[in-house]
């Protein structure tokens, strides 16, 4: 799989490929990937159980969490959406801070969007 964007840092291509990858083969609606300040990075998809359900990103961040990291870089989600929900949003910020960009991509790697966390 290749990221349709261009004119993104490698770095953030390599989240949203990873994210597009999980989104693909667990057949989610979101896949997501977090890069932590170290440039570990943490791949989810959307968790949907009966006693849990998880947006891709907020489990990604768990993953890093869970994994010991204590900022975040950067994160991204592949959705159908048109962004990430505030609820993600406050995932990523409470990791990595308000100024923590999320980049948005549709199933086909364009990025729709590029907020902060904020």
């Amino acid at each position: 799989m290749t990221t349709q964007s261009t004119g993104l840092d490698p770095e953030d291509r390599k989240i949203i490929t990873l994210a597009r990858s999980a989104r693909a083969r667990n057949g989610v609606p979101e896949g997501a990937a977090v890069r932590d300040d170290t440039g570990r990075t943490y791949v989810a998809g959307t968790v949907d159980l009966d006693s849990l359900k998880l947006s891709a990103l907020r489990t990604a961040v768990a993953m890093a969490v869970a994994s010991g990291a204590t900022s975040l870089e950067a994160a991204a989600v592949v959705t159908e959406a048109g962004g990430a929900s505030d609820e993600d949003r406050a995932a990523v910020r409470d990791l990595g801070g308000p100024g923590t960009p999320v980049l948005v991509a549709a199933p086909d790697g364009t990025v729709r969007l590029t907020a902060t966390a904020g």
